[in-house]
């Protein structure tokens, strides 16, 4: 029986993310998005050389930073230009259960004229989270037409 080119448990395309402190990026995803820890492997020194957790149906990888290996933080580059999408239930309960454990927030969560209500939050290891919920199935016709209308009132 041949192996499944993606193991069980995993969908196609999974995160991984580079931390200063992947032991407390554990705990803290944990506590502030229900994250639930998978894996760990030990490096030397007490570092964490591969983790998972998964949230909801889905699974995200995160390792700490080892710059011999050209695996760095986003502190190490000013920022990360790639962010998160999350879907939750509750938004506004997520974001604030987010900001309670650390985070800091971009921008508070808004209905979007293409359905979801969103908020963008930086957790404290440097990654941007955009918490959503969606609202209202719209179809693509209606997105273009919501977007246009506001891009001709401003």
């Amino acid at each position: 029986m041949p192996v499944s080119p993606v193991p069980s448990g995993y969908h196609t395309l999974t995160p991984y993310l580079i931390v200063n402190g992947a032991a407390r990026a554990l705990s803290w995803y944990g506590e502030a998005f229900g994250a639930r820890e998978q894996m760990r492997l030990p490096a030397p020194g007490g570092r964490i050389g591969h983790a998972e957790m998964e949230i909801g149906d889905s699974r995200f990888m995160l390792a700490d930073e080892a710059p011999a290996h050209d695996a760095k933080a986003p502190a190490a580059f000013g920022g990360s230009p790639v962010s998160l999408h999350l879907y939750v239930a509750d938004v506004d309960a997520m974001m604030a259960k987010a900001v309670a454990a650390g985070a800091t927030v971009k921008s508070q969560p808004e209905d979007k004229f293409y359905g979801d209500r969103l908020g963008t939050l930086t957790d404290p290891f440097g990654h941007t989270w955009h918490i959503a919920t969606h609202i209202e199935d719209i179809t693509l016709p209606e997105i273009e037409r919501r977007m246009n209308a506001m891009s001709s009132s401003t």
